[in-house]
């Protein structure tokens, strides 16, 4: 391959996936200098004219990643006719695909960057969940697209790291009566915050377990049914205060309760 040796990279999406197969085919030969020329988002066949009637005066192949049927034909048509080598990277692979399952293909361009965008989205929402777990950074409340409230065991960081893998960006924090709550819970909009609350007797065997797991006594303050009224009636007074929605988990599993708080978003144009 020497130094007028030209590749040109069309697709229907961003061409990326064609620029890389070409670039591990070319690594396999050790003959110099090479171009790549990258044409994305071909819709229209007065594109792939203007590209093959560049390409005809070139030293080149064309790589194409063009799944609409009716481009991908008229490419190899045009290019064939002006002598031009042009290789179809994905038709040998979805025609064994459509093989093997039965069905045929999509053929709408970009969907691997959709899939992508989504993936990055979750893991976003994962990490956002993180660090603005239990009130540590309490800056995540205004940037939070759902906040949970509620005293210690009422499924808070269960349910935030459930919803982040619905690409929810949640931030909980721990309403105790002894410490303020932060001023940021009454100045974003109440509708994207969910109070979390639970049976007295339900919290106090959770706790219990709590205190066990951890080899300390199930008789600490932390777990007796005075302390979790007092600490509910506090929880209460501030989740009226605010006036969000409030859900009792007492029976509730994480998975039931995260289809309700998902719900009330649709319900409030928050998805």
């Amino acid at each position: 391959m020497d130094k007028s040796t030209i590749v040109y990279i069309l697709s229907d999406s961003i061409g990326e996936t064609g620029e890389q197969v070409a670039k591990a085919a070319i690594s396999q030969f050790n003959s110099g200098k090479y171009e790549i020329r990258r044409f994305p988002f071909i819709t229209e066949k007065s594109q792939i004219d203007e590209v093959l009637e560049e390409a005809k005066e070139e030293r080149c192949i064309i790589v194409f990643t063009i799944v609409i049927d009716e481009l991908r034909q008229y490419l190899q048509e045009k290019a064939k006719e002006k002598g031009i080598d042009a290789i179809d990277i994905m038709s040998p692979i979805m025609n064994s695909m459509k093989k093997l399952l039965g069905f045929e293909p999509k053929r709408e361009p970009g969907l691997i960057r959709k899939l992508d965008e989504k993936y990055f989205r979750k893991v976003e929402a994962i990490e956002f969940a993180v660090k603005y777990d239990d009130g540590k950074d309490t800056r995540g409340i205004k940037q939070a697209d759902i906040v949970l409230i509620g005293i210690s065991r009422t499924s808070k960081t269960p349910l935030s790291m459930y919803l982040a893998h619905k690409n929810i960006k949640v931030a909980n924090i721990p309403l105790v009566p002894e410490v303020p709550p932060p001023d940021e819970l009454f100045e974003v909009d109440s509708d994207k915050i969910v109070g979390l609350t639970a049976n007295p007797i339900k919290l106090n065997q959770i706790r219990q377990e709590r205190l066990k797991a951890l080899g300390l006594s199930d008789n600490a303050s932390y777990a007796s049914v005075d302390r979790i009224i007092k600490e509910l009636e506090y929880s209460d007074s501030i989740m009226k205060r605010i006036g969000c929605t409030v859900i009792d988990v007492s029976n509730k599993a994480v998975e039931e309760t995260a289809s309700e708080i998902l719900q009330m978003m649709r319900d409030k144009d928050l998805l």
